[in-house]
Protein backbone atom coordinates (compact mmCIF):
# COMPACT_ATOMS: atom_id res chain seq x y z
CA UNK A 1 0.00 0.00 0.00
CA UNK A 2 1.46 3.42 -1.02
CA UNK A 3 0.08 6.58 0.50
CA UNK A 4 1.23 10.20 -0.88
CA UNK A 5 1.21 12.98 1.09
CA UNK A 6 1.64 15.89 -1.11
CA UNK A 7 2.00 20.20 -0.38
CA UNK A 8 2.95 20.01 3.09
CA UNK A 9 5.13 21.90 4.78
CA UNK A 10 7.70 19.09 6.42
CA UNK A 11 9.37 19.21 9.80
CA UNK A 12 11.55 16.36 10.07
CA UNK A 13 11.31 17.98 12.92
CA UNK A 14 13.68 20.86 11.64
CA UNK A 15 11.84 22.50 8.89
CA UNK A 16 12.68 21.04 5.45
CA UNK A 17 10.34 23.06 3.20
CA UNK A 18 7.42 21.82 1.19
CA UNK A 19 7.98 18.62 -0.17
CA UNK A 20 5.96 15.39 -0.90
CA UNK A 21 6.50 11.91 1.12
CA UNK A 22 5.57 8.81 -0.40
CA UNK A 23 5.02 5.71 1.81
CA UNK A 24 5.66 2.40 1.35
CA UNK A 25 4.09 -0.05 3.62
CA UNK A 26 5.05 0.75 7.20
CA UNK A 27 8.49 3.05 5.97
CA UNK A 28 8.80 6.86 4.39
CA UNK A 29 10.29 5.34 1.03
CA UNK A 30 10.81 8.59 -0.82
CA UNK A 31 11.16 12.13 -0.19
CA UNK A 32 10.96 14.91 -2.94
CA UNK A 33 10.10 18.32 -3.48
CA UNK A 34 7.43 16.91 -6.21
CA UNK A 35 6.39 12.85 -6.50
CA UNK A 36 4.13 11.82 -9.45
CA UNK A 37 3.11 8.23 -9.71
CA UNK A 38 0.38 7.55 -12.30
CA UNK A 39 -2.98 6.62 -11.68
CA UNK A 40 -3.04 3.29 -12.87
CA UNK A 41 0.54 2.25 -11.54
CA UNK A 42 -0.71 0.57 -8.13
CA UNK A 43 -3.15 1.20 -5.54
CA UNK A 44 -2.45 4.64 -3.43
CA UNK A 45 -3.91 6.74 -1.19
CA UNK A 46 -3.39 10.50 -1.79
CA UNK A 47 -2.89 13.26 0.76
CA UNK A 48 -3.32 17.12 -0.16
CA UNK A 49 -1.68 18.35 3.09
CA UNK A 50 -1.72 22.18 1.82
CA UNK A 51 -1.75 24.50 4.60
CA UNK A 52 -0.48 21.53 6.73
CA UNK A 53 2.76 20.79 9.39
CA UNK A 54 3.74 17.45 7.90
CA UNK A 55 6.15 16.36 11.37
CA UNK A 56 7.19 12.35 12.66
CA UNK A 57 4.83 11.42 15.30
CA UNK A 58 5.43 12.01 18.54
CA UNK A 59 7.39 9.50 21.14
CA UNK A 60 5.89 9.69 24.80
CA UNK A 61 8.46 8.81 26.50
CA UNK A 62 7.09 8.25 30.00
CA UNK A 63 3.74 6.58 30.41
CA UNK A 64 2.10 4.31 32.78
CA UNK A 65 0.31 2.14 30.31
CA UNK A 66 -1.42 -0.13 32.56
CA UNK A 67 -2.14 2.60 35.24
CA UNK A 68 -0.15 4.17 38.09
CA UNK A 69 -0.99 5.34 41.54
CA UNK A 70 -2.69 3.54 44.26
CA UNK A 71 -1.26 5.86 46.99
CA UNK A 72 -4.69 6.42 48.36
CA UNK A 73 -5.61 2.77 48.90
CA UNK A 74 -6.54 0.10 46.26
CA UNK A 75 -9.12 2.15 44.74
CA UNK A 76 -7.15 4.87 43.89
CA UNK A 77 -5.17 2.79 41.09
CA UNK A 78 -5.37 4.70 37.71
CA UNK A 79 -6.99 2.67 34.55
CA UNK A 80 -4.85 1.65 31.71
CA UNK A 81 -4.38 3.20 29.07
CA UNK A 82 -6.43 3.03 25.66
CA UNK A 83 -5.29 3.80 22.23
CA UNK A 84 -6.79 6.60 21.23
CA UNK A 85 -5.78 8.25 24.11
CA UNK A 86 -2.40 7.91 22.46
CA UNK A 87 -3.37 9.01 18.56
CA UNK A 88 -5.59 11.63 19.06
CA UNK A 89 -2.67 13.25 20.98
CA UNK A 90 -0.28 12.95 17.83
CA UNK A 91 1.75 10.16 19.94
CA UNK A 92 2.57 7.15 17.99
CA UNK A 93 5.26 5.24 19.97
CA UNK A 94 5.16 5.21 23.60
CA UNK A 95 7.51 4.02 26.86
CA UNK A 96 5.91 2.68 29.31
CA UNK A 97 6.38 2.39 32.90
CA UNK A 98 5.43 1.16 36.29
CA UNK A 99 6.42 3.63 38.81
CA UNK A 100 5.13 3.83 42.63
CA UNK A 101 3.20 0.17 42.95
CA UNK A 102 6.03 -2.51 41.83
CA UNK A 103 4.00 -5.05 43.81
CA UNK A 104 0.29 -5.56 41.86
CA UNK A 105 1.47 -3.37 38.95
CA UNK A 106 4.21 -6.33 37.14
CA UNK A 107 5.86 -6.25 34.48
CA UNK A 108 4.47 -9.39 32.93
CA UNK A 109 1.12 -7.25 32.85
CA UNK A 110 3.12 -4.56 31.44
CA UNK A 111 4.92 -6.40 28.34
CA UNK A 112 1.37 -7.96 27.80
CA UNK A 113 -0.13 -4.25 26.94
CA UNK A 114 3.01 -3.19 25.34
CA UNK A 115 2.16 -6.10 22.46
CA UNK A 116 -1.45 -5.11 23.14
CA UNK A 117 -1.25 -1.58 22.15
CA UNK A 118 1.23 -3.16 19.51
CA UNK A 119 -1.18 -4.65 17.94
CA UNK A 120 -3.89 -2.23 18.04
CA UNK A 121 -1.76 -0.13 15.76
CA UNK A 122 1.25 1.69 17.77
CA UNK A 123 4.32 1.13 18.41
CA UNK A 124 5.30 0.41 22.07
CA UNK A 125 8.47 -0.52 24.39
CA UNK A 126 8.99 -0.80 28.32
CA UNK A 127 11.47 0.01 31.44
CA UNK A 128 12.13 -2.46 33.17
CA UNK A 129 11.49 -2.12 37.19
CA UNK A 130 9.75 0.51 39.37
CA UNK A 131 10.17 3.00 41.92
CA UNK A 132 12.21 0.04 43.95
CA UNK A 133 15.80 -0.63 44.77
CA UNK A 134 16.68 -3.77 44.13
CA UNK A 135 14.94 -3.54 40.60
CA UNK A 136 12.08 -5.88 40.24
CA UNK A 137 13.07 -7.40 36.84
CA UNK A 138 11.13 -9.74 34.61
CA UNK A 139 13.40 -12.57 33.82
CA UNK A 140 15.02 -11.82 37.60
CA UNK A 141 18.62 -10.27 36.03
CA UNK A 142 18.95 -6.46 34.45
CA UNK A 143 21.08 -7.68 31.71
CA UNK A 144 18.65 -10.36 30.90
CA UNK A 145 16.05 -8.40 30.44
CA UNK A 146 17.31 -6.09 28.09
CA UNK A 147 19.25 -9.02 26.23
CA UNK A 148 16.55 -11.65 25.61
CA UNK A 149 13.26 -9.38 25.98
CA UNK A 150 12.95 -7.40 22.26
CA UNK A 151 10.28 -4.74 24.04
CA UNK A 152 12.60 -3.83 27.07
CA UNK A 153 15.15 -0.97 26.44
CA UNK A 154 16.06 0.26 29.86
CA UNK A 155 15.53 0.20 33.93
CA UNK A 156 13.09 2.79 35.21
CA UNK A 157 11.23 4.38 36.44
CA UNK A 158 13.71 4.60 39.86
CA UNK A 159 12.59 6.98 42.26
CA UNK A 160 14.96 9.07 44.22
CA UNK A 161 14.88 12.25 46.44
CA UNK A 162 11.30 11.25 47.22
CA UNK A 163 9.74 10.25 50.22
CA UNK A 164 8.16 7.09 48.18
CA UNK A 165 11.76 6.30 46.84
CA UNK A 166 13.39 3.25 48.16
CA UNK A 167 15.99 5.80 48.75
CA UNK A 168 19.19 4.14 47.18
CA UNK A 169 22.84 4.75 47.74
CA UNK A 170 25.08 5.95 44.96
CA UNK A 171 26.32 2.45 45.30
CA UNK A 172 23.48 0.25 44.74
CA UNK A 173 22.53 3.66 41.83
CA UNK A 174 25.90 2.51 40.37
CA UNK A 175 25.72 -1.31 40.50
CA UNK A 176 22.22 -0.94 38.57
CA UNK A 177 23.16 1.63 36.03
CA UNK A 178 25.95 -0.45 35.14
CA UNK A 179 23.90 -3.72 34.34
CA UNK A 180 21.88 -1.53 32.51
CA UNK A 181 24.41 -0.32 30.31
CA UNK A 182 26.16 -3.76 29.87
CA UNK A 183 22.67 -4.84 28.83
CA UNK A 184 21.87 -2.03 26.56
CA UNK A 185 25.71 -2.91 24.93
CA UNK A 186 25.27 -6.26 24.49
CA UNK A 187 21.57 -5.92 23.25
CA UNK A 188 22.26 -2.72 20.67
CA UNK A 189 19.51 -1.18 22.68
CA UNK A 190 19.90 1.86 24.99
CA UNK A 191 20.03 0.73 28.49
CA UNK A 192 18.87 4.12 29.77
CA UNK A 193 17.72 4.25 33.42
CA UNK A 194 14.66 6.14 33.77
CA UNK A 195 14.95 8.29 37.27
CA UNK A 196 11.56 9.65 39.19
CA UNK A 197 12.87 12.65 40.89
CA UNK A 198 11.16 13.73 43.96
CA UNK A 199 10.71 17.23 45.57
CA UNK A 200 13.58 16.71 47.90
CA UNK A 201 16.08 19.16 48.23
CA UNK A 202 18.49 16.19 47.81
CA UNK A 203 17.38 16.92 43.55
CA UNK A 204 20.03 15.23 41.61
CA UNK A 205 23.01 14.52 44.07
CA UNK A 206 23.02 10.97 43.98
CA UNK A 207 23.30 10.20 40.27
CA UNK A 208 25.98 13.41 40.08
CA UNK A 209 28.07 11.18 42.82
CA UNK A 210 27.40 7.53 41.07
CA UNK A 211 28.96 10.00 37.96
CA UNK A 212 31.63 11.28 39.71
CA UNK A 213 32.59 8.55 41.32
CA UNK A 214 32.27 5.87 38.87
CA UNK A 215 33.34 5.45 34.61
CA UNK A 216 29.56 5.60 34.14
CA UNK A 217 28.53 8.20 31.95
CA UNK A 218 26.29 11.36 33.22
CA UNK A 219 24.22 10.60 29.39
CA UNK A 220 23.14 6.63 31.56
CA UNK A 221 20.57 8.43 33.37
CA UNK A 222 17.43 9.93 32.38
CA UNK A 223 16.12 12.15 35.13
CA UNK A 224 12.48 13.57 35.11
CA UNK A 225 9.82 15.31 36.93
CA UNK A 226 12.71 18.24 36.17
CA UNK A 227 10.07 21.03 36.12
CA UNK A 228 8.15 19.54 39.46
CA UNK A 229 9.65 22.84 41.90
CA UNK A 230 12.15 25.96 40.66
CA UNK A 231 14.71 24.64 42.64
CA UNK A 232 14.74 21.15 40.82
CA UNK A 233 14.29 23.08 37.75
CA UNK A 234 17.49 24.86 38.59
CA UNK A 235 19.49 21.89 39.41
CA UNK A 236 18.59 20.85 36.71
CA UNK A 237 19.76 23.13 34.46
CA UNK A 238 23.10 22.92 35.88
CA UNK A 239 22.59 19.14 35.15
CA UNK A 240 22.34 19.54 31.58
CA UNK A 241 25.08 21.90 31.38
CA UNK A 242 27.35 18.73 32.54
CA UNK A 243 25.65 17.49 29.63
CA UNK A 244 22.79 15.13 31.30
CA UNK A 245 19.55 14.74 29.85
CA UNK A 246 16.54 16.30 31.51
CA UNK A 247 12.94 15.47 31.04
CA UNK A 248 9.86 17.90 31.45
CA UNK A 249 6.65 16.45 32.53
CA UNK A 250 3.54 17.82 30.54
CA UNK A 251 0.82 16.04 32.91
CA UNK A 252 0.23 18.73 35.35
CA UNK A 253 -3.02 21.27 37.14
CA UNK A 254 -3.40 24.42 37.82
CA UNK A 255 -3.03 24.04 41.44
CA UNK A 256 0.19 22.45 41.22
CA UNK A 257 1.52 25.47 39.06
CA UNK A 258 0.11 27.80 41.69
CA UNK A 259 2.41 26.15 44.50
CA UNK A 260 5.82 26.64 42.12
CA UNK A 261 5.81 23.84 39.53
CA UNK A 262 7.31 25.43 36.12
CA UNK A 263 5.15 24.68 33.18
CA UNK A 264 6.52 22.11 30.80
CA UNK A 265 6.30 24.64 27.69
CA UNK A 266 7.77 27.15 29.67
CA UNK A 267 10.21 24.92 30.89
CA UNK A 268 11.56 24.65 27.03
CA UNK A 269 11.88 28.08 26.57
CA UNK A 270 13.63 28.99 30.18
CA UNK A 271 16.28 26.02 29.77
CA UNK A 272 17.13 27.20 25.77
CA UNK A 273 17.77 30.64 27.71
CA UNK A 274 19.30 29.35 30.28
CA UNK A 275 21.84 28.02 27.55
CA UNK A 276 20.66 23.90 27.78
CA UNK A 277 21.51 22.79 24.41
CA UNK A 278 18.22 21.45 22.54
CA UNK A 279 19.21 17.98 22.54
CA UNK A 280 19.48 17.59 26.28
CA UNK A 281 15.71 18.09 26.44
CA UNK A 282 12.59 16.49 25.93
CA UNK A 283 9.27 16.15 27.45
CA UNK A 284 6.73 13.62 28.36
CA UNK A 285 3.07 13.09 29.88
CA UNK A 286 3.57 10.75 32.61
CA UNK A 287 0.17 10.01 31.41
CA UNK A 288 -2.06 7.75 33.75
CA UNK A 289 -0.46 8.42 36.49
CA UNK A 290 -1.82 9.44 39.26
CA UNK A 291 -0.75 13.09 40.30
CA UNK A 292 -0.89 12.98 44.26
CA UNK A 293 -1.11 16.10 46.24
CA UNK A 294 0.78 15.36 49.52
CA UNK A 295 1.07 17.75 52.44
CA UNK A 296 4.52 18.84 54.31
CA UNK A 297 4.25 15.98 56.10
CA UNK A 298 4.01 13.65 53.41
CA UNK A 299 0.46 12.97 54.01
CA UNK A 300 -2.25 12.79 50.46
CA UNK A 301 -4.07 15.49 50.10
CA UNK A 302 -5.64 14.58 46.96
CA UNK A 303 -5.25 12.74 43.46
CA UNK A 304 -5.28 13.66 39.89
CA UNK A 305 -4.73 11.38 36.75
CA UNK A 306 -1.90 12.18 33.93
CA UNK A 307 -3.36 12.32 30.09
CA UNK A 308 -1.27 12.22 27.31
CA UNK A 309 -3.03 14.58 25.72
CA UNK A 310 -0.73 17.35 27.51
CA UNK A 311 2.11 16.27 25.57
CA UNK A 312 0.76 17.81 22.35
CA UNK A 313 -0.75 21.02 24.48
CA UNK A 314 2.33 21.24 25.54
CA UNK A 315 4.07 21.50 21.88
CA UNK A 316 1.20 24.24 21.29
CA UNK A 317 2.01 25.99 23.76
CA UNK A 318 5.72 25.95 23.61
CA UNK A 319 5.11 27.46 19.75
CA UNK A 320 2.33 29.86 20.51
CA UNK A 321 2.54 30.76 24.29
CA UNK A 322 6.11 30.69 25.00
CA UNK A 323 8.08 31.78 21.65
CA UNK A 324 9.99 28.29 21.36
CA UNK A 325 10.57 27.24 17.67
CA UNK A 326 8.22 24.88 15.94
CA UNK A 327 11.45 22.91 14.87
CA UNK A 328 12.72 23.04 18.83
CA UNK A 329 9.10 22.58 20.19
CA UNK A 330 9.05 19.10 17.96
CA UNK A 331 12.51 18.26 18.72
CA UNK A 332 12.30 17.27 22.25
CA UNK A 333 8.91 15.04 21.31
CA UNK A 334 10.55 13.65 18.47
CA UNK A 335 14.75 13.53 17.35
CA UNK A 336 15.50 14.15 20.79
CA UNK A 337 13.56 10.43 22.51
CA UNK A 338 14.75 8.74 19.80
CA UNK A 339 17.75 9.02 20.18
CA UNK A 340 18.37 9.04 23.73
CA UNK A 341 16.86 5.64 23.65
CA UNK A 342 18.49 4.54 20.67
CA UNK A 343 14.94 4.09 18.57
CA UNK A 344 16.79 4.61 15.07
CA UNK A 345 13.87 3.93 12.70
CA UNK A 346 11.58 6.44 15.00
CA UNK A 347 11.86 10.10 15.49
CA UNK A 348 12.27 11.81 11.71
CA UNK A 349 11.20 12.39 8.33
CA UNK A 350 14.13 10.31 6.33
CA UNK A 351 13.61 8.08 4.22
CA UNK A 352 13.98 4.14 5.73
CA UNK A 353 12.57 5.73 8.59
CA UNK A 354 9.10 4.19 10.22
CA UNK A 355 5.91 5.82 8.54
CA UNK A 356 5.10 7.67 11.51
CA UNK A 357 3.29 10.74 10.69
CA UNK A 358 1.53 13.29 12.44
CA UNK A 359 -0.09 16.28 10.17
CA UNK A 360 -1.39 19.26 12.56
CA UNK A 361 -2.79 22.93 10.86
CA UNK A 362 -0.16 25.42 10.15
CA UNK A 363 -1.56 27.96 11.69
CA UNK A 364 -3.63 27.00 14.98
CA UNK A 365 -1.34 23.32 15.09
CA UNK A 366 -4.38 21.46 15.66
CA UNK A 367 -3.81 17.47 15.06
CA UNK A 368 -5.92 17.01 11.40
CA UNK A 369 -4.41 13.47 10.89
CA UNK A 370 -2.16 10.93 12.66
CA UNK A 371 -0.21 7.97 10.59
CA UNK A 372 1.64 5.27 12.55
CA UNK A 373 3.40 2.61 10.77
CA UNK A 374 1.65 3.60 7.29
CA UNK A 375 -1.67 3.04 8.82
CA UNK A 376 -4.20 5.84 9.11
CA UNK A 377 -5.40 6.29 13.10
CA UNK A 378 -6.64 9.71 13.12
CA UNK A 379 -8.29 11.52 10.43
CA UNK A 380 -9.49 15.65 10.28
CA UNK A 381 -9.29 15.00 13.98
CA UNK A 382 -11.05 11.81 14.83
CA UNK A 383 -10.40 8.22 15.67
CA UNK A 384 -10.51 6.18 12.73
CA UNK A 385 -8.58 3.43 14.71
CA UNK A 386 -10.18 2.40 18.11
CA UNK A 387 -8.56 -0.02 20.71
CA UNK A 388 -10.22 -3.20 21.31
CA UNK A 389 -12.28 -2.12 23.57
CA UNK A 390 -12.63 1.20 23.24
CA UNK A 391 -16.54 1.96 21.89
Amino acid sequence: MLTLIKNGELYGPEYMGQKDILLVGKQIGFIEDKIDVPANFVEMKVIDASGQIVAPGFIDAHVHIIGGGGEGGFKTRTPEIQLTDATLAGITTLVGVIGTDGTTRTMPALLAKARALEEEGISCFVQTGSYQVPVKTLTGKIEDDLILVDKIIGVGEIAIADHRSSQPTAAELAKLASQARNGGLLSGKSGIVNIHVGDSLDHLHVIEEVVETTEIPITQFYPTHINRNPHLFNAGVEYAKKGGYIDFTTSTIQKFLEEGEVKASTAIKMALEEGVEIGQITITSDGQASLPDFDGSGNLRGLNIGTCMSLYDCVVDAVLEDGVTIDDALRVVTENPANILKLSAKGQLSVGKDADIIMMNQRTLEINSVIAMGQMMVKDGQAVVKGTFEK
